[in-house]
């Protein structure tokens, strides 16, 4: 028998479980359960002039859904983004159950929570009158749930509870050591520079508004975002690499990442609507790989969307292949 719970916010104690069932997850499958945003929202809390006592992972747009065992033990968790909720938006969750109790019917609760929330049935065959004549998709779905590297239990559940595909992020890689690198063509007068904290952070949050606007979750990074992944332990700026005119104006930027295992990360490659057409993303992507391979990394991925062909092709040329996907399902 298990209980599940809501929360709108963890107290230290109980972020520390949520993030280390997770690591437990992604140990298991060899893909983290939820994307970055969700445990730099477990790390975080409101101020204090929110509220008196700032408690973890109490922020706003985070809902929380926690699921314990008849001994207390925490054996399932899901995240619940409410950010866009006021906006017609769909909630978006992603979820996870320890390893050690699956298949028990942990993942179907959860489900069915957030299908509550949403106001949607849990028996997909049942259609409300406000609904029945909706069109299928994205686009009209209120509750998008993602499974990360495609894990068989998500996809069952799925199928079960009739969510349908909406999207689809592939994750690409490429051999980096030893290997021969493009170089990079600039423009006369344009250079690639490092990142400098407290200085640069409002010209990339401009840039990467404009190369973004079109994205759900790229798009809407604020300053403060940017300033919260620079006190992640692995933020270096720099392989924070920025394109600028002969005036120091921000015409693109490339942002690696290194995790621990040592696999380098093409994390984002943004470039001004205005400088488009130049070449300047693939040099700015040819300079990020170049610093990775300098750094050590043996091996780098990237994420970018399944339907984003142009893109796919760019990063083929650059040698990279797809390695898995993540898939988000709507309803």
């Amino acid at each position: 028998m298990v209980q599940l719970t809501w929360r709108n916010g963890l107290d230290e104690s109980e972020a520390a479980e949520v993030t280390a069932l997770l690591s437990e997850a992604a140990d298991a499958d060899g893909v983290a359960p939820a994307g970055e945003h969700v445990l730099l929202r477990l790390q975080a809390h409101r101020g204090v002039v929110e509220q008196i006592e700032p408690v973890q992972a109490d922020v706003g747009g985070s809902e929380h859904f926690v699921v314990r065992g008849t001994d207390g033990a925490l054996v399932g968790y899901a995240h619940l983004d409410t950010a866009g909720e006021t906006s017609g938006d769909a909630l978006v969750a992603e979820l996870a159950v320890h390893p050690q109790h699956r298949r028990r019917g942990i993942g179907a609760t959860l489900i069915e929570a957030l299908l509550e929330r949403a106001e949607l049935p849990a028996d997909p065959d049942a259609r409300s009158r406000d609904t029945e004549d909706e069109p299928a998709g994205a686009a009209s779905a209120r509750l998008l749930i993602w499974s990360h590297g495609q894990h068989p239990g998500a996809l069952r559940l799925a199928e079960r509870f009739g969510f349908a595909r909406s999207r689809e992020l592939w994750r690409m890689g490429r051999e980096l050591a030893g290997a021969e690198l493009p170089q990079e063509s600039l423009a006369d007068g344009v250079s690639i520079r490092a990142f400098r904290v407290g200085q640069d952070e409002a010209a990339v949050v401009r840039v990467n508004h404009r190369a973004f606007r079109w994205h759900p979750e790229q798009g809407d990074m604020t300053e403060r975002d940017l300033r919260d992944k620079q006190q992640q332990d692995w933020f270096d700026p720099a392989g924070f690499l920025l394109a600028v005119d002969d005036s120091d104006e921000l015409l693109g930027f490339h942002w690696t990442k290194i995790h621990p295992d040592g696999t380098g990360e093409v994390y984002v490659v943004g470039v001004d609507p205005a400088a488009r057409g130049s070449g300047l993303g693939r040099s700015l992507t040819a300079a990020g790989l170049r610093h990775l391979q300098e750094a050590g990394c043996r091996q780098v991925m990237l994420y970018v969307e399944g339907d984003n062909g142009p893109a796919i092709s760019v990063y083929e040329r650059l040698g990279f292949q797809r390695w898995d996907s993540d898939v988000q399902f709507g309803r």
